[in-house]
């Protein structure tokens, strides 16, 4: 009841899921450190302050818990967040009390781009900007994506992809893959 609903609530009965995903726990990592700080500077002032004096004592312990709930929250949040990609619209679910849901068709997008730093290309997280016809939509930049690679392919194949009358279509990669093979059998003789 008090849970957020499920993303796949919100697919319609035609949509197929591609992708579900959340961001990459790299994404915390400045609430991490936050959190850590404030901890142990809450540590240090206690240990610093004159240990007769309860009220002191008190009010940064419970300075402590505060921290402590508030970063409990923030992964709360970045747990219950989720990025859809169906076969028909980009969706972006977030809020723990209130949910909101950002949407954009595939049909609307008009440029895909994938940017990956050097700390993404370390912990395995990049940022896809989507760009459409001259709008800025909810979902123009969904940073801190896992499986970047995987997913930029995922999406380029349903944005850019051959459609389904062009699938037999003679390519330049069929063209180099046959020109390769009779190289081969050539070669075997």
């Amino acid at each position: 009841m008090l849970a957020p609903r499920d993303p796949d609530e919100y697919l319609l009965d035609s949509e197929r899921r591609v992708i579900r995903v959340r961001r990459h726990w790299a994404s915390m990592m400045w609430d991490v450190f936050e959190a850590g700080a404030l901890l142990v500077g809450l540590m240090l002032v206690s240990y610093l302050a004159p240990q007769d004096s309860a009220l002191i004592q008190n009010l940064l312990w419970y300075g402590g818990l505060a921290v402590v709930l508030r970063f409990s929250y923030y992964v709360l949040e970045w747990w219950v967040e989720r990025i859809v990609i169906t076969d028909k619209r980009f969706m972006l679910t977030t809020g723990v009390f209130t949910t909101k849901v950002a949407m954009m068709p595939i049909g609307k997008v008009t440029d895909l781009t994938f940017q990956r730093t050097l700390g993404g290309r370390l912990l395995g997280y990049g940022t896809v900007v989507v760009e459409s016809a001259g709008q800025v939509q909810g979902l123009d930049r969904i940073e801190y994506t896992p499986n970047p690679e995987e997913i930029n392919d995922a999406i380029s194949e349903l944005v850019f992809g051959e459609k389904k009358t062009d699938k037999n279509r003679f390519t330049m990669l069929k063209a180099r893959r046959a020109a390769l093979g009779r190289r081969r059998a050539l070669k075997a003789r």
